[in-house]
């Protein structure tokens, strides 16, 4: 058997030949293929313990996916802008921390197109892809532009979602999801993309020319209900791991948010 516990974080993932690969991560290192639970009875336990992702203090409960209170208000990972890029004060000079703000804001950023729960617009910065992808459940993706920094990107996300959603279904991205032909897509929302270029004069724009991106989760099946599972009211929960995708594991009864237990001490075992 194999057990693992840490304070939680999102699970970790890479993309192989079209296939994701997810991995738990320990607080001493280790990490062990959550893939290889798949099939397989699973338990995971809640420790009754908690820490700040961003501190590391111990408190009771977690805020905004796994901070203590206080570093919700101090740091600029937290910020509104995070969720709302168009709302980017960096030029203001009022970042909460204008240093992690140059290193994650301030640069290269693509808008994309994708196929969750059906088609969506996103932005992402450049290094963190195809996490971003994985991390939303999305079967395919496929970027369509590059531009300087975040601001930008939401400037444009918030336009194009005029058209189409920016926001992921989850509970249809937990089901089986049709595909899509990304660039057919693209092609069909030239003359809206077009017209937002040209309102947006002062944006330096580089159009990309990817092919859509396949992504590939390890699902036997999914689930009878798609309802969220409380771990932390259960105490513990055992049942036969579906597959993962998102960051979700999915069971015949429910599915269960590991991002939502950032944090949270667990011990996983199968």
């Amino acid at each position: 058997m194999t057990t693992i516990s840490a304070f939680a974080r999102k699970l970790e993932s890479e993309l192989i030949d079209q296939h994701v690969h997810y991995y738990f991560a320990g607080d001493d290192g280790a990490r062990v293929l959550l893939n290889d639970a798949v099939g397989k009875v699973i338990s995971l336990r809640y420790l009754n313990d908690a820490a700040c992702v961003a501190c590391g203090r111990k408190i009771k409960k977690t805020w905004a996916q796994g901070y203590c209170f206080p570093c919700t208000q101090s740091k600029a990972q937290c910020d509104l802008c995070i969720l709302k890029p168009e709302l980017c004060h960096y030029a203001a000079g009022t970042c909460r921390e204008p240093l992690w703000g140059e290193a994650h804001c301030m640069q290269d950023h693509f808008v994309y197109l994708e196929n969750a729960s059906g088609l969506k617009v996103g932005i992402t910065r450049y290094s963190n892809t195809p996490t971003r992808f994985i991390d939303q459940g999305a079967i395919s993706a496929m970027p369509i532009f590059k531009v300087k920094k975040r601001y930008d990107a939401g400037l444009i996300e918030v336009e194009l979602a005029r058209v189409i959603p920016d926001k992921t279904n989850w509970r249809k991205m937990l089901g089986p999801t049709a595909s899509l032909d990304l660039r057919m897509e693209q092609a069909l929302l030239e003359p809206v993309l077009a017209d937002i270029l040209a309102q947006k004069p002062d944006i330096q724009v580089e159009r990309l020319n990817f092919g859509p991106l396949t992504l590939i989760y390890p699902i036997e099946a999914y689930p009878r209900v798609v309802k969220g599972i409380k771990l932390l009211e259960l105490g513990a929960w055992q049942a036969r791991l579906l597959g993962i995708k998102g960051q979700y594991l999915l069971f015949e009864e429910g599915v269960l948010n590991m991002r939502n237990l950032s944090g949270y001490a667990l011990e996983l075992s199968f």
